[in-house]
């Protein structure tokens, strides 16, 4: 195989794809910028190595490689994970070609899934969402005024009933029946008109913080690593502290019920660019990160934590993730979701009109 030169690559460099290209032995010929980007390694750190080493446990790709070079034509592998060896994951879609060419044998070109990926789901959460919100909204106006008949005939029973004993039954009818209809009121809280007007995402983050700290002030660690040159989004004041305060509330319920030691709870801003929202592409968004240390969430509801009335403690009513989602969708926002024991991070996006961002000023 003949020593490669810049000349051979010529027009690679400028493709904005990941390309690799093996010798006749399968070793690293050659990446492309586009590459290097896309999987955060160097080409000097690769080239001389055998696509297994660079690309470590990956069977699909190896399957592909053997096809492509079996039947010399192209090969195409769909949406599959890759995982380098620095043991970055990335989700992605392969074509392995064979070539006739003094420098190489094989090119396989890379398509990055992770961004069509997270917009296919985010519109599947969306349309899920709207639905699961008409259906609550639905059932709380059925429920309501029932139960209101049901709270006053207990009333208009009580008076009548000699016994104070008898009357307790009585009380249980009412206390219920008001519990019930704060749920429903729970129910109804997000089709309120949002107040929008300009807030600062670090008062919001540091009024849930203050409300933690009151009611756990000695059981947890909250640390803030803001970046104070974001600028003030058009929102709603309460609602974002609801939907941060839901989060943060389940995070602490969590490590408390697991007595998690060392207790912990970070709130994370950056800028994030380029960002597409709900179809729509922004140049700024603010990314809200809140991570936990706790046990995470269990495995069984880990796809359905944002369905309404689904929990993962005794007693919750499944409903904190779903009215969070629901206030950040009417930010045009963007909420998921990344939990292993030790490590669960809530993720929030919230577009930013305005370009202006000032340079970064870190506070810990």
């Amino acid at each position: 195989m003949v020593q490669p030169t810049p000349d051979h690559f010529a027009g690679l460099e400028h493709l904005a794809t990941a390309i690799i290209l093996l010798d006749d032995h399968c070793r690293v010929a050659y990446v492309n910028p586009g590459a290097e980007i896309i999987f955060a390694f160097s080409a000097t750190q690769i080239v001389g190595q055998h696509i297994n080493e660079v690309f470590p446990d990956c069977e699909i790709l190896m399957l592909a490689v053997n096809n492509a070079i079996k039947e010399q034509s192209p090969f195409r592998e769909h949406e599959f994970t890759i995982s380098t060896h620095r043991h970055n994951s990335f989700a992605v879609t392969c074509t392995v070609t064979p070539i006739e060419s003094v420098v190489a044998s094989l090119i396989l070109e890379f398509q990055p899934m992770d961004a069509q990926l997270r917009i296919a789901r985010e519109e599947r959460m969306l349309i899920q969402q709207q639905a699961n919100a008409e259906l609550l909204r639905n059932l709380a106006h059925e429920i309501r005024n029932p139960l209101g008949g049901l709270r006053g005939a207990a009333q208009l029973l009580e008076h009548e009933l000699p016994s104070p004993s008898l009357r307790e039954y009585t009380q249980v009818i009412i206390k219920e029946a008001d519990r019930l209809q704060a749920l429903m009121d729970r129910l109804l809280i997000p089709h309120r008109v949002p107040k929008y007007q300009p807030t600062n995402i670090h008062e919001v983050l540091e009024r849930v913080r203050s409300l933690l700290l009151a009611e756990s002030p000695r059981s947890i660690l909250i640390k803030r690593d803001y970046d104070l040159s974001l600028p003030e989004i058009i929102g709603d004041r309460e609602k974002l502290i609801q939907a941060v305060l839901n989060i943060a509330r389940n995070a602490v319920q969590a490590m408390q019920s697991s007595k998690t030691p060392n207790s912990q709870i970070t709130f994370k801003t950056r800028a994030e660019r380029q960002v597409t929202l709900a179809r729509k592409r922004y140049r700024v968004a603010i990314k809200l990160e809140i991570i936990d240390n706790g046990p995470g969430i269990p495995a069984d509801i880990r796809d359905r934590i944002f369905y309404p009335l689904v929990s993962g403690s005794e007693g919750g009513t499944g409903l904190g993730l779903t009215l969070a989602q629901t206030f950040v969708t009417q930010h045009h926002g963007m909420i998921d979701c990344d939990s292993t024991p030790g490590n669960t991070r809530f993720t929030i996006l919230l577009p930013i009109e305005t370009t202006a961002i000032k340079p970064a000023v870190k506070m810990q």
